[in-house]
């Protein structure tokens, strides 16, 4: 079983969302629907969910990556050190005066953005 998916997660795949709404099409299938509400709740947020990801995404099947807009800040430093705009051995003085929150407000500018259950979160 695969884990719930929720508007507080700060990264989220779409294939693990596609994966979720398959398990729960399965077990509410196999089951009475009195039975699963919750799971039926679930699976309606989640298909609407799909739904923005595959108009906005081509690549929603193959795998995009959704950031939530409360970790959107942390994402953008994790990203410059990883392509290495940051140097491994980029002083913490240095480091520690970057307006990281800037930083992500132009990155954003790249990205799109979709609401999932209030939360807004931003794909590429």
């Amino acid at each position: 079983m695969t884990r719930e998916i929720s508007n507080t997660d700060d990264i989220i795949d779409s294939r693990d969302v596609i994966e979720r709404i398959e398990e729960l099409e399965d077990l509410i299938e196999d089951e009475k629907e009195e039975d699963f509400k919750e799971e039926i709740e679930e699976l309606k947020t989640l298909k609407d969910l799909a739904e923005s990801g595959e108009a906005y995404s081509s690549d929603w099947i193959y795998g995009s990556t959704w950031i939530s807009d409360n970790y959107f800040t942390a994402y953008a430093k994790n990203l410059c050190e990883d392509i290495g705009d940051i140097p491994q051995d980029f002083p913490d003085y240095i480091e520690s005066h970057i307006d990281w929150y800037g930083v992500a407000e132009e990155l954003k500018t790249d990205y799109g953005c979709i609401d999932f259950d209030g939360q807004e979160y931003w794909i590429r």
